[in-house]
């Protein structure tokens, strides 16, 4: 078996996040998504059917963005993750998101691992 770990680092979307009245509106949220994904062997024909195309984990992030949105990080984070996770070659995946404008001299995060 051959393990590789994919990175979808630093999107940045707009989406409602929040539990507090001004957080009604979008705002800006970074997110970051490892995926630990084990393949039977090693690509060997350097071609995308091979490996696991993350194309589906930023457009179901983009997606989850346009719903209803989250009240809390720890719900979207785990969203993500079961997203990930519909692959089944996906064994572990790490899930960060940041809002970035919440305080003027800090950002806020959360962050979640799930394993199969």
């Amino acid at each position: 078996m051959a393990d590789y770990t994919i990175h979808l680092d630093d999107l940045d979307i707009a989406m409602r996040l929040g539990i507090h009245p001004h957080e009604a509106a979008p705002q800006r949220v970074r997110l970051s998504v490892a995926m630990i994904v084990g393949y039977a062997a090693a690509p060997s024909a350097d071609r995308i059917d091979e490996v696991l195309d993350y194309d589906f984990v930023r457009e179901g992030i983009h997606a989850l963005a346009t719903g209803e949105g989250f009240a809390l990080q720890e719900t979207l984070v785990d969203a993500v993750a079961a997203l990930c996770l519909r692959d089944p070659r996906v064994r572990e995946v790490r899930v960060r998101s940041t809002k970035l404008d919440v305080y003027p001299d800090a950002s806020v995060g959360c962050e979640v691992v799930r394993r199969r």
